[in-house]
């Protein structure tokens, strides 16, 4: 097996009984980037050269005795709306293409105090908003599996990144699925975490009371250990919570026996794609074999949360990118006589046609006269999807639904259509609008060769539980073992 190939934990072990070095395992993903990414485009800033110059001062320091942590020397990709000390952070968009961060995001503190090497900052849609990547200013990523086809989004060219074995395992941020809509269309394993479980400080806002940052990764074990080290408390945040640390990676037992597992039926209902209806049916029998209690029940106030999501999400968005004026940082027009011009011309020339529409939405149902009919009965709908969920786990641990209702489509077929690409978060936007934890894995492919992600959802923390339930699905039926990446042109 190629070294790109390797899990984290297995480059771990091989790195541990001296089987491979830093250096060895760097340059084989420099050399992987520089083979595919003519042809994925999923990085925005590589660092392949300051990778191999950092892996080789990890090295000394390892062999010195300097450095002894576990994950010293394992690269990584990061998406680039999270924040990066003197390294570019542009979040898609030309407004900040050359914005250079002057702080690190405190994900990134924990990752560079582990000695993790940076391979690059990973494209996006513009400020995290689009569920294709084709909303970057800045590249056209394409899905490993088939280069005519979308990534997903608005991680995409993290999920991609990792399908491509270009790194082995990557950040990304999910706002209403932006982590697992990617990694369900790429076959990864893509997990949003708890809201306030890892902290935002650092990560470009899009709508700040849905967002999370979280790990993509090539297995759930991988997961586990990712996210062992970006979570704890963080002062800066002031939405983190202070829990006692858990060890995800501890909680994978393999074993589902006596499991409730809850499959709302509207989440199976028409516009979900028969070939993924067909994976996930299977899966669910699987649970069964495996020794869970699977049972049917009704969701119904989830029907609701994409539009109170969208109204939401879109309202944050308006106030958060109020800061790019063309004045303070970001991009400014040269075509200006006023003031006015300046913020006009700016913001006119700056942001793309997906960001101005959800400003523009955000605005209005923010004015006066709509607030009370949108914004807020926005919000009492989403503490009653809260309080659904909150019920649905007094009987049930885990509740399982599609990631995604199609598999990737081809590149340019829903970018003028909007509200069909809305359409495409349905089934992950009321975790980020309940803040609870959701995880997707691959459970098969289509007739060609497409790969479909099926959900895990669990109650506020209980990420140990789904990734658990993710852990002993993945063992038992070897996805990664059984297909790969095809780039089929």
């Amino acid at each position: 097996m190629e070294i790109t190939e390797l899990t984290v934990h297995e480059l771990q072990e091989k790195l541990k009984n001296k089987e491979l070095t830093v250096t060895e395992i760097t340059k084989a993903y420099v050399d992987r980037i520089n083979e595919k990414e003519n042809d994925v485009n999923a990085f925005i800033t590589p660092l392949t050269e300051e990778a191999i110059a950092k892996s080789k001062e990890i090295e000394e320091k390892i062999n010195n005795g300097e450095l002894n942590s576990e994950l010293a020397g394992i690269p990584i990709g990061i998406k680039d709306n999270i924040c990066t000390k003197g390294i570019k952070t542009t979040c898609g968009s030309k407004m900040l293409e050359n914005f250079v961060s002057p702080y690190d995001a405190t994900v990134m503190n924990r990752i560079n105090a582990e000695g993790m090497i940076n391979l690059g900052k990973l494209n996006m849609d513009e400020f995290a908003m689009g569920s294709s990547t084709e909303h970057s200013a800045l590249a056209k990523t394409r899905n490993p599996w088939n280069l005519n086809t979308v990534p997903g989004g608005s991680s995409g060219g993290s999920a991609a990144a990792v399908a491509a074995n270009m790194v082995p395992w990557a950040l990304g941020s999910d706002t209403g699925g932006s982590i697992r809509q990617p990694a369900s269309l790429c076959g990864v394993v893509g997990l949003k975490p708890t809201y306030g479980l890892v902290s935002r400080y650092g990560l470009v806002a899009f709508a700040s009371s849905l967002d999370q940052i979280g790990p993509i990764t090539k297995d759930v074990k991988d997961s586990a250990i990712l996210l062992n080290l970006l979570t704890g408390h963080d002062e800066k945040d002031t939405t983190s919570l202070d829990m006692p640390k858990v060890d995800y990676v501890a909680s994978l037992k393999n074993d589902v026996k006596g499991l409730k597992i809850g499959i709302p039926k509207e989440f199976f209902a028409e516009g979900l794609n028969e070939e993924v209806r067909a994976s996930l049916e299977k899966a669910i029998e699987k649970y069964k074999e495996l020794g869970a209690e699977v049972e049917e029940f009704s969701l119904d106030i989830a029907k609701y949360s994409l539009a109170a999501y969208y109204i939401i999400a879109c309202a944050e968005a308006s106030s958060n990118l109020g800061r790019f004026d063309g004045i303070r940082y970001g991009y400014r027009t040269p075509n200006y006589e006023s003031l006015e011009d300046i913020f006009v011309n700016s913001r006119s020339e700056g942001f793309g046609a997906e960001v101005k529409r959800r400003i523009i939405l955000g605005t209005y149902v923010l004015s006066s006269g709509y607030y009370d009919a949108y914004y807020k009965k926005a919000q009492q709908v989403r503490t009653l999807v809260k309080k659904e969920f909150d019920k649905a786990f007094e009987k049930y641990d885990v509740i399982l639904t599609p990631t995604s209702p199609i598999v990737a489509f081809e590149a340019g077929t829903k970018s003028n259509n909007p509200l069909e690409m809305y359409l495409a978060d349905i089934c992950t936007v009321s975790v980020n609008v309940a803040g609870l934890p959701g995880i997707s894995i691959p459970c098969g492919v289509n007739s060609e060769g497409m790969p479909i992600g099926m959900q895990l959802i669990g109650n506020r923390f209980d990420e140990a539980k789904i990734l658990n339930a993710a852990y002993t699905y993945e063992q038992a039926t070897k996805f990664r073992e059984n297909y790969k990446p095809e780039f089929k042109k």
